[in-house]
C-alpha cells in the first residue's frame, strides 16, 4: 500500500480515539444535535479504523508466514502451511487495499439524496420519442431491482405511444449516487417498428439526472422570483384531469428555468411537485458550472455539465451496449434495456473512485 494512504488511514485511528473520548464526555450527552454529529462521524470514521486494523493484522499475518516459508527449507509440510497462509493473506490484502482506497475518497453529499430522471426525444422523430420510452421502463425497472419508488412527474406523450418528454422522480436510498452518470446523450441503432425495408436508423435521446434537494436548499428561492402558471392538462388522466386548471408551470425569472407538473389531482401538489423539480433543476445548474470550471484540470466522463455529448450506444442488430466515456462494451443489450444496469453503474463508479484516487495522491504529493 502506498506511503500516502497509510498517511491518511494512521489519522483515523487517532480521530477515533477522539470521537471516543468526547462521546464518553457528559456535557456532549446534554448536548443532543453535536451528540448526533459525533455519534455519525464515529460511525463513518470506525468503520475505517476497522478495516485499517484488519488490514495490519494481515500484514503481520503475512510477513510471520514469510518467514516460516524461509526457515522451513526440507519440510514439506510447513512449507504448504507457510505457502496456503501467504496466499490467503495477499487475496485479503488486496480486497482490503481495495475497499479502503473507497473509503477515503470524499463522498459527494448529494449521492444519498433520491432523484429526479428527465428523458427528452432528440433527433429521429417518432423512433427517438419510442427510445425515450425505452429507455423510461429500462431505468424504472433497474429502480424496481433496487427497492426503489419510481413515479411519473411529468410527461408528454408522442401519438405512436412514446414520449417527447417524461421526468421521473425516483425515492431511495442512494439514488442519484448510482444514477448520476447516466447524463448525456444516448444514441439507438435499431430497424423501427415504423420501418417498411428493414433498414437501420440513428436516433437519440438526452438524459439528465437530477439530485433532490433538500428543504433548506428549496427555500432560499425567492418567492418574488417565481411566476406561477395554471392551465388544463393534456393527456390521459382521467375526467378529472381534464376538466379543471390544476396543472402548473413555474418559472424561475432570474435564471428562465421552468418546471411544469400535470400529474397530480390538484393544483396545490403539482405546484408543490413543480417547485421540487424547479429547485432540482437550479441545483444542477450551479453545480454544472462549477463542474465546467473543474474541467480543464479533471477531463473525464463525470461533472463536465456538458449533456449534449453521446455517452451511450444502444446498438440492437448487434446486441451491443457501448459506454463510450470509459470504454465499456457489453453483449446483453436486451438483458440491459429490462434493467439489468448493474454492471454498468459499478463501472461507472469504479472509474470514478479511480479518477478520484488518482487526483487524491496528486493533492497529497
Amino acid at each position: 500500500m502506498k506511503l500516502f494512504l497509510r498517511q491518511q488511514l494512521a489519522r483515523y485511528t487517532d480521530r477515533l480515539a477522539e470521537l471516543e473520548f468526547l462521546l464518553s464526555r457528559e456535557d456532549i450527552m446534554k448536548d443532543m444535535a453535536q451528540f448526533l454529529t459525533l455519534s455519525r462521524e464515529h460511525t463513518e470514521v470506525s468503520a475505517v479504523a476497522s478495516r485499517w486494523d484488519r488490514f495490519q493484522r494481515r500484514e503481520a499475518d503475512n510477513a510471520a508466514a514469510t518467514d516460516m516459508l524461509a526457515s522451513a527449507a526440507g519440510d514439506a509440510d510447513m512449507v504448504a502451511m507457510a505457502q496456503e497462509e501467504i496466499d490467503s493473506a495477499n487475496a485479503e490484502l488486496l480486497q482490503l487495499e481495495q475497499e479502503l482506497q473507497r473509503m477515503l475518497l470524499p463522498k459527494d453529499p448529494d449521492d444519498a439524496r433520491n432523484a429526479f430522471v428527465e428523458i427528452r426525444a432528440g433527433t429521429g422523430g417518432d423512433e427517438s420519442a419510442l427510445f425515450a420510452a425505452d429507455l423510461a421502463r429500462m431505468y424504472t425497472r433497474y429502480c424496481d431491482s433496487q427497492g426503489w419508488k419510481t413515479e411519473i412527474m411529468s410527461e408528454s406523450a408522442s401519438e405512436l405511444g412514446g414520449y417527447k418528454e417524461v421526468v421521473l422522480q425516483i425515492e431511495g436510498h442512494n439514488v442519484y449516487g448510482a444514477l448520476k452518470f447516466e447524463s448525456g446523450g444516448h444514441r439507438v441503432q435499431r430497424v423501427p417498428a415504423t420501418e417498411t425495408q428493414g433498414r437501420i436508423h440513428t436516433s437519440a435521446c438526452t438524459v439528465a439526472v437530477l439530485a433532490e434537494p433538500d428543504e433548506a436548499v428549496a427555500i432560499q428561492i425567492n418567492p418574488a422570483d417565481l411566476r406561477i402558471d395554471t392551465y388544463r392538462a393534456s393527456g390521459a388522466g382521467g375526467q378529472h384531469i381534464n376538466k379543471t386548471d390544476s396543472a402548473v408551470r413555474i418559472t424561475h425569472l432570474p435564471t428562465g428555468i421552468v418546471a411544469e407538473c400535470q400529474d397530480g389531482r390538484s393544483q396545490h401538489s403539482n405546484t408543490a411537485q413543480a417547485l421540487k423539480v424547479l429547485t432540482a433543476r437550479i441545483h444542477e445548474k450551479d453545480r454544472s458550472e462549477r463542474a465546467a470550471k473543474d474541467a480543464a484540470e479533471r477531463k473525464g466522463l463525470i461533472g463536465t455539465g456538458d449533456r449534449s455529448d453521446r455517452i451511450r450506444t444502444y446498438n440492437f442488430p448487434q446486441g451491443r451496449f457501448t459506454d463510450h466515456r470509459i470504454n465499456l462494451t457489453l453483449y446483453k443489450l436486451l438483458n440491459i434495456m429490462e434493467g439489468d444496469l448493474g454492471d454498468v453503474v459499478e463501472a461507472l463508479q469504479a472509474y470514478e473512485a479511480a479518477q478520484q484516487l488518482a487526483a487524491l495522491e496528486v493533492g497529497l504529493a
